[in-house]
């Protein structure tokens, strides 16, 4: 069925023509109320004709604070001390002195305090060294004539030197006879025997005083 309109009342047509027109008034309002501009009708100030003097100002005076008080400073006590009662005192002087030019002065000597020295103290060096009798030439004739080569030593073929410590008394008597070094073979034994066996030695001296003396001797075994 074909429509009724005519082409004349089709307003489609100029839809485009309406919406520029529409935009361009829009456009145009919305310029107009950012241009528009309003005044105030009341009367205007003249600011000529004020009587009152801006220019001058009260000037207001800067408060100074004084600074605070130093703090009080203690003053020290003075004691008033009385003055030295000078004491006078009268030195006497006796020049009246006879020195007599015969007057001889004798000097003094100092001597050393004498050593104490106990009678059981044993010394291990002295002054004068104990001595046998004959020397270290009588000492040793001695040995040959009274040391004994023991038995199981020469079965066992032992040979070599004991060191022997003993004691010279006073009176020049030997004690406290010892193996200092021994070797073994019954040749210690011997060495003790002998020494202990054998007369009376010269005892050694201290300051001129026969002393308790501590000897060292070497006695030699050795097969023929």
């Amino acid at each position: 069925m074909e429509a009724k309109k005519t082409p004349k009342a089709d307003l489609t047509k100029k839809s485009g023509m309406f919406l520029n027109l529409g935009l361009a008034l829009a456009v145009g309002a919305t310029l107009a109320a950012f241009e528009w501009k309003s005044f105030d009708e009341g009367a205007l100030k003249d600011l000529g004709q004020v009587t009152d003097n801006f220019e001058e100002l009260i000037d207001i005076p800067i408060t100074e604070q004084p600074p605070p008080p130093p703090p009080p400073v203690e003053q020290p006590i003075i004691e008033e001390i009385p003055d030295e009662v000078e004491i006078e005192e009268k030195i006497e002087v006796n020049f009246d002195v006879d020195v007599k030019e015969e007057t001889v002065i004798k000097e003094v000597v100092i001597a050393e305090a004498p050593v104490e020295e106990k009678a059981d103290e044993i010394f291990d060096v002295v002054e004068t060294q104990p001595n046998p009798p004959g020397g270290m030439s009588g000492w040793n004739q001695y040995l040959s004539k009274n040391l004994k080569y023991p038995t199981q030593a020469r079965r066992m073929g032992i040979e070599g030197t004991v060191i022997v410590v003993f004691v010279v008394n006073t009176d020049g008597s030997i004690q406290d006879v010892d193996v200092l070094r021994g070797i073994g073979g019954g040749c210690d034994e011997e060495a003790i025997r002998v020494v202990s066996a054998a007369p009376k030695w010269e005892p050694g001296k201290q300051r001129g005083r026969p002393v308790r003396t501590r000897m060292r001797l070497p006695i030699r075994f050795k097969l023929s």
